[in-house]
């Protein structure tokens, strides 16, 4: 598990320092220009490290579901081979899942306004800048987001359902309760970070709206990464023991 949530934890440093620079500078200091090969190449960091990230939550259900529906046979299963090769399936999957979006963005007719109404460079609203018919971009963007959210959600979804039915089957409340504590923290991650997602990505084009857009963007790219690590922390027996004896020592 601490592997999982350290790769998690280097996801969300790494897609947060893909934008919040950029961001704070302009609200700081006005700095909002943006060269416009540094605008593709922060949109397909953006995207790489999103997708990366979905394929590991996925990975982590199916961890969780592992360590309480087989506890005994679980370091069996779950070796520390297997860990590193879903963890380097979701960075690998992560960079090459939205490189066909990016070529074909990348190939637009970009003839002006050349401003983005947006904190960041996003697939919608960079669409919004092409002087030419984007059907098949919106199309080709619409159904990668579509599939990895999807099929992630999905996968998740199964692996809670089998949790669930392992939980039920436990006679005591209170061995109920204590097991799934153990998956709760996950299941509070999963829902901060897939909702915002799939309201922004899995809609249709009519719908986009620049303030709502960027309003609901900060809630995946700023609000769960920070909540992440408080998320963890504070479900975690051994950090809150730590924090109550450094707190009593004092």
């Amino acid at each position: 598990m601490y592997f999982f949530v350290s790769n998690l934890s280097i996801l969300d440093m790494s897609y947060t320092m893909v934008i919040l620079p950029k961001m704070l500078a302009k609200l700081s200091m006005g700095l909002d220009r943006i060269p416009c090969s540094s605008c593709f190449f922060q949109m397909y960091f953006f995207f790489s490290l999103g997708v990366a990230e979905c394929l590991l939550l996925a990975m982590m259900a199916y961890d969780r579901y592992l360590a309480i529906s087989s506890p005994l046979h679980y370091h069996t299963i779950m070796t520390k081979h297997l860990c590193i090769v879903l963890c380097l399936g979701s960075w690998v999957g992560g960079f090459i899942c939205p490189i066909t979006a990016l070529v074909l963005v990348f190939r637009l007719p970009f003839c002006g306004p050349n401003i983005i109404y947006h904190y960041y460079c996003d697939h919608p609203p960079l669409l919004k800048l092409a002087c030419t018919d984007t059907t098949l971009n919106v199309i080709i963007g619409s159904s990668l987001s579509a599939g990895v959210l999807s099929v992630t959600f999905l996968l998740i979804v199964m692996s809670y359902v089998k949790i669930l039915l392992t939980i039920f089957s436990i006679s005591s409340r209170e061995g109920r309760q204590k097991t799934f504590s153990t998956c709760a923290s996950h299941f509070l991650v999963v829902s901060l970070f897939f909702l915002p997602l799939f309201f922004m990505y899995i809609r249709p084009t009519a719908s986009y709206s620049s303030e709502v857009d960027s309003l609901v963007a900060l809630l995946y790219t700023v609000l769960t990464p920070m909540m992440n690590p408080m998320i963890y922390s504070l479900r975690n027996n051994d950090i809150k023991e730590a924090f109550k004896k450094k707190i009593l020592s004092k």
